[in-house]
């Protein structure tokens, strides 16, 4: 049993969650423990309580109590980043600048690790450093089946500022789906609080969010608003709809479970959807049949941002992957005849 330690933030450590910072200090604490040494208050920041989600500033002090031998072990050494790897977190690039990165992520990659993932964007990034001395950082999230765009910071302070245009809500996020069936309206909002449904694992594994009406939400535990926009592009007949949407609030797999509460879930999300339920055109079911990929079908499209240095508006824009560009290509849905952002009725009118 390691006694009392206390450690101080460094530089390179800032703006990051307490939880994930002590996970990374000390891999084999569990997330469990985490929480109850924070409710026990045996873990302090600058000698005030706090919370796994509390974000760490650069110099304070963070207490530790005793940790059993199991969890005090040293972080292990990092892995060198193969180059099969390399080359193909490489070729994910769709945008480099001295500040900022973004890649076109591959669905399936996760963008952290944890609950068994051993292969991830974070620890790719190694291989992602090119002329700079350190390695970009994450400063937003998508989920693993999601593809599309991915920020990074390609330094420390720059990362601060860009998280913070997202804490924010300083960003633009166009995402594009494939749902069930066509919603009616074809355009709308979605507003809706979100909580985690009881029985996931320990870990988060199986990990899903259930909607609460919006008078319920002060009287629910853990309930957080959430509010999303959303638009038909294109149908093939009554089958099923090329969707926009756009993100207001940014809660954990938002698009998906509010399609889904709309009755049109995203094709190919079994958790929300149902892994084997075929649409049958009345708008239910995440799998098309035939050739269509059971592959979730959400792509981050674009991101609009304010440039952290240069202040411009930076605009980025993710070619589909693959087994989405097939999607498109059977239902003949051309990408060319969209204006970059389709919630924009003057773009729609210049177009």
């Amino acid at each position: 049993m390691s006694g009392v330690q206390m450690i101080t933030v460094a530089d390179d450590d800032g703006d990051q969650r307490l939880d994930r910072w002590l996970r990374r200090m000390f891999p084999h604490v569990s997330q469990g423990r985490i929480e109850k040494m924070c409710r026990k208050g045996e873990l302090r920041v600058d000698g005030g309580r706090v919370k796994g989600a509390t974000r760490l500033m650069p110099g304070q002090q963070v207490r530790i109590p005793p940790l059993p031998d199991s969890d005090n072990r040293p972080a292990p050494a990092p892995t060198r980043v193969s180059e099969a790897d390399a080359k193909m977190i490489r070729s994910c690039v769709i945008y480099r600048d001295d500040q900022v990165m973004a890649l076109n992520k591959p669905p399936g990659l996760a963008v952290q690790g944890g609950s068994g993932q051993t292969r991830h964007v974070d620890g790719l990034a190694e291989a992602l450093m090119f002329d700079l001395d350190e390695k970009p950082r994450l400063v937003h999230r998508i989920d693993k089946d999601t593809s599309g765009v991915l920020l990074l910071a390609r330094t420390r302070s720059v990362a601060a500022d860009l998280t913070a245009s997202f804490r924010h809500r300083e960003t633009r996020k166009i995402y594009w789906a494939v749902v069930g069936g066509v919603p009616h309206p074809k355009a709308g909002t979605i507003k809706t609080g979100l909580v985690k449904a009881a029985g996931h694992g320990a870990k988060g594994e199986g990990e899903k969010m259930v909607n609460v009406h919006p008078r319920d939400i002060d009287d629910t535990p853990g309930a957080k608003r959430a509010v999303s926009e959303y638009m038909v592009i294109e149908a093939a007949a009554k089958r099923a709809a090329w969707m926009a949407l756009t993100p207001i609030t940014g809660r954990t797999h938002q698009l998906r479970a509010h399609m889904a509460e709309l009755g049109h879930p995203i094709i190919g999300d079994g958790k929300y959807g149902g892994s084997a339920q075929e649409n049958l055109g009345d708008g239910w079911g995440a799998q098309l049949g035939g050739d269509i990929s059971k592959k979730l079908h959400l792509h981050a499209r674009s991101l609009t941002i304010e440039h952290p240095v240069s202040k411009a508006k930076l605009h980025i824009t993710a070619p589909l992957p693959d087994h989405m560009q097939h999607t498109w290509d059977t239902f003949q849905w051309d990408t060319r005849e969209v204006p970059e952002d389709p919630f924009d009725d003057e773009a729609w009118e210049q177009w």
